[in-house]
């Protein structure tokens, strides 16, 4: 698979969100632990998880512990796979979302984490949204003194508009790597934060980078989205319309490493064969 910059690392152009093997939905262990074998099988070295990945009534951490048995079973090596995880929100008994930025907070959180991952440090830690009750450089304050102290290794903040992103800039320095934002060929209103990630270097992982292609597990209920050029693009070519939707959103931007969601093996290696499926300039002329 060809390759991306995030930071100090070196990772495939698609990544693997691992959401939907923990929350509502989920398929048993032994698919889920087969997914992530299948990503990494394809060439994937990024996955992306967070605490907050369960279903509501249950434990925070589950898709951390998910992810670190699957690696750890997994007959190849992975000592060059980057495991992104995140802190900062949770689950209510009703399926609704929290944020809590509050420091002492987020240090626990991040100290859970390291714990589930079984890891010395975590390679990818990131703030999962802004909390508007905490300033946010408090918030980003305790990930640079765990950045010091060796816990992390690098740090994103995910759901944050330019703004943020530039004050992020400014408490974390060069620890500030990566952004995680909505972005999709439906969501687009995130052009000016792609356009700050380029600028500054920084990783764009778009979440939910199908939107439009096919639902989120975050989007509610709905049937198939409907038809649209990538499904045309994908007809000609003889691949699905979601390879298309993440080829292109690979030439938006050199800084941009999307990171689709699956629940089933087929599906994020068909997600990771669009790592090297080059649009022409024909087919990007039709795209929207």
């Amino acid at each position: 698979m060809r390759t991306r910059t995030l930071g100090p690392y070196e990772v495939g152009a698609i990544g693997y969100g691992a959401m939907p093997l923990s929350i509502e939905g989920r398929p048993d262990e032994a698919r889920g632990v087969a997914t992530l074998h299948a990503a990494l099988d394809a060439g994937v070295t990024l996955i992306d998880t967070a605490d907050s990945y369960y279903a509501p009534g249950g434990e925070p951490g589950h898709n951390e512990l998910l992810v670190a048995r699957a690696l750890a079973s997994y007959g190849g090596a992975t000592d060059h796979v980057l495991v992104a995880t995140k802190g900062g929100r949770g689950r209510t008994d009703d399926g609704g979302w929290t944020v809590n930025g509050d420091p002492g907070h987020l240090r626990r959180a991040a100290e859970a984490s390291l714990k589930r991952l079984g890891v010395e440090a975590i390679g990818l830690y990131q703030l999962h949204k802004p909390d508007p009750d905490v300033p946010l450089a408090e918030s980003l304050g305790v990930l640079r003194e765990l950045a010091q102290e060796g816990k992390i290794r690098a740090v994103g903040v995910s759901n944050t508009d330019a703004g943020q992103i530039h004050e992020a800039r400014r408490v974390l320095g060069d620890l500030l790597v990566s952004v995680q934002n909505r972005y999709s060929p439906a969501v687009r209103d995130g052009e000016p934060e792609l356009r700050l990630c380029a600028e500054l270097g920084l990783a764009h992982l778009p979440w939910s980078p199908l939107g439009g292609i096919s639902r989120s597990a975050l989007d509610g209920p709905g049937g198939p989205a409907p038809r649209s050029a990538f499904h045309t693009v994908a007809a000609a070519r003889g691949v699905s319309p979601q390879q298309v939707a993440l080829a292109w959103l690979l030439t938006l931007s050199p800084t941009l490493i999307p990171i689709p969601g699956a629940s089933r093996p087929e599906s994020i290696r068909d997600s990771a064969a669009a790592a090297d499926l080059v649009l022409t300039g024909e087919e990007l002329a039709l795209l929207p």
